[in-house]
C-alpha cells in the first residue's frame, strides 16, 4: 500500500508538472483558431453587452481560464458584474456601477500569483456590437456583428497569454482581464479600475489587446501608448526576433481598455494589427483571421514581459492626449483610414459606395495629401482639414495612386 501511494504521488507531481508544460506554437495556433471560432460564433449573436451571447461568452472564458490553472479573481468567482444604466438625456453619461435598472455586463478576472509585490495586467474586451445599433458600419437589414478580429481575436491572445506565462517564472504577479461594455463606452474597464479586485497602486504596467487578429504581409503592428512609461521604446525593438515593422504612438488615450488604466497613471501599451473594411461589419467573420500572425503578435507580447522583468517598477509619464484636441467635424469623405500608414498624407483603406469620396473616384490605396488650402501631413492634420468643411461644401483634393499626383473636386 505504501508503494502504491508512493506511486499515486508521483503520478499526480507529474500531472502537474505537465499541467505547466509550456505551450507549442502547434498547439497555441489551435486554441486560438478554437477560441476566435466559438467567439465570433453565430451562436453568440455578437456577444452585445447584457445578451445571452456575451455571458455564453463569459462562461467561456471562465472556464478557459479554470482549465488553464488562473485562481478566479473577480466578486463571484471569476465572473465581476456591473450594471449600467442608461440615460434617457442624451447629454448625461451612462452611470456605471452594481445596483438599479440598466443594462448587466460581466468582466472575466483570472489571476497567476507569483507571490509578487507587483502586478501585471494583461487585457482585452470580448464584447462586440450584437446585431448592429448604433456602432455598425453596415448598410442593411440587422445582421449579427461576428467581431472576429473585434475583438475575437484579442481576447484569444489574452488566453494564449494566460497559458504562456503560467508555464513561465516571472517575478511578478499576472491579473489576466476580459472586459465588457467595451464597444458602449469602455464600461467594464472603467468599472474595473474604480471598484479594483486587486491593489492598482501594486500595478506595474497594462497590455491592451484591441484588433490584433489581421497583421498584414508587411507585418506591421501598431502599439500605442509608448510614451507612458521611458522603459517600454527602448525594449520593443530589443524583442522584435520576427522583423515586425513596429509603428508607435505616445499617447495613453485611444478608444480602447488601456484608457480607463492610464487615466489611473499607470503605464500602458496597446497593440493593434491595423483598420480594415470589415470593422463594425458582419463580414468580420473568423475566417479572415490571420492566425499565424496572430501567433507573432502574443509571441512578441511575451518576449517583451521577459525583456521588462530585468526593469524595477514602471515609471509613469503623462502623454500628450492626441484625441483630445482634435477638431469636431459634421462632414465625412467617407473612408476608412488607414491608421498603420506612417507615410506622408492619410492613406485610404476603404471606401464607402455612394458617398464623397467613392463619388469623386478616390480608391482603397489612395493617399491623400491635400484637402483644400490644408496639407495633409497625417491622422491629425486630415481631421483639421475636414473640420473646416459644412454639408454642401466643394473642395479640391489631390491624391497619389501608383505615385501619380491626381486633383480633383469632392462635395461634401
Amino acid at each position: 500500500m505504501k508503494i502504491h501511494h508512493l506511486y499515486f504521488s508521483a503520478i499526480l507531481l507529474l500531472a502537474a508538472v505537465s499541467c505547466n508544460k509550456a505551450p507549442s506554437d502547434t498547439s497555441l495556433l489551435a486554441d486560438l483558431k478554437t477560441d476566435v471560432y466559438f467567439l465570433a460564433s453565430d451562436n453568440l449573436e455578437g456577444r452585445s453587452i447584457g445578451t445571452d451571447g456575451e455571458e455564453k461568452a463569459a462562461k467561456y472564458l471562465a472556464e478557459r481560464f479554470q482549465k488553464i490553472g488562473l485562481t478566479p479573481k473577480g466578486t463571484d468567482g471569476f465572473f465581476q458584474e456591473f450594471t449600467v444604466s442608461k440615460p434617457t438625456n442624451p447629454h448625461e453619461e451612462a452611470v456605471i456601477g452594481t445596483d438599479g435598472e440598466g443594462v448587466t455586463g460581466r468582466n472575466v478576472v483570472g489571476y497567476i500569483d507569483n507571490v509578487s509585490d507587483e502586478i501585471i495586467v494583461i487585457g482585452a474586451h470580448f464584447d462586440h456590437l450584437g446585431m448592429g445599433g448604433s456602432g455598425s458600419l453596415h448598410r442593411g437589414d440587422s445582421a449579427i456583428h461576428n467581431g472576429a478580429d473585434d475583438n475575437a481575436s484579442g481576447t484569444a491572445a489574452l488566453v494564449a497569454l494566460a497559458e504562456i506565462l503560467n508555464s513561465e517564472e516571472h517575478p511578478y504577479d499576472f491579473l489576466f482581464i476580459a472586459f465588457s461594455g467595451e464597444e458602449n463606452g469602455l464600461w467594464g474597464s472603467n468599472y474595473f479600475v474604480k471598484n479594483p479586485t486587486i491593489d492598482l497602486e501594486k500595478v506595474d504596467y497594462m497590455i491592451n489587446m484591441d484588433m490584433v487578429g489581421r497583421l498584414n504581409e508587411e507585418n506591421t503592428l501598431a502599439i500605442n501608448g509608448v510614451g507612458t512609461s521611458p522603459s517600454f521604446v527602448p525594449a520593443l525593438d530589443l524583442v522584435n526576433s520576427d522583423s515586425l515593422k513596429l509603428v508607435t504612438s505616445e499617447s495613453g488615450v485611444g478608444p480602447s481598455d488601456h484608457t480607463s488604466f492610464y487615466l489611473q497613471d499607470l503605464p500602458v501599451l496597446h497593440f493593434f494589427t491595423g483598420q480594415h473594411e470589415d470593422y463594425h461589419k458582419p463580414s468580420d467573420d473568423a475566417f479572415k483571421i490571420n492566425y499565424e500572425g496572430l501567433l507573432k503578435v502574443v509571441r512578441y507580447i511575451d518576449r517583451l514581459v521577459d525583456q521588462l522583468d530585468s526593469e524595477s517598477k514602471l515609471a509613469f509619464t503623462k502623454t500628450k492626449d492626441d484625441s483630445g484636441d482634435s477638431p469636431r467635424f459634421t462632414v465625412s469623405l467617407g473612408v476608412v483610414p488607414d491608421y498603420l500608414f506612417d507615410g506622408k498624407g492619410m492613406r485610404i483603406d476603404g471606401v464607402s459606395e455612394d458617398k464623397p469620396a467613392k463619388l469623386a473616384g478616390l480608391e482603397k490605396g489612395d493617399v491623400v495629401v491635400q484637402l483644400g488650402d490644408s496639407t495633409i501631413y497625417d491622422m491629425m492634420s486630415y481631421m483639421r482639414a475636414l473640420s473646416a468643411f459644412q454639408k454642401g461644401d466643394e473642395a479640391q483634393v489631390a491624391y497619389e495612386r501608383d505615385g501619380k499626383l491626381i486633383e480633383t473636386k469632392i462635395k461634401f
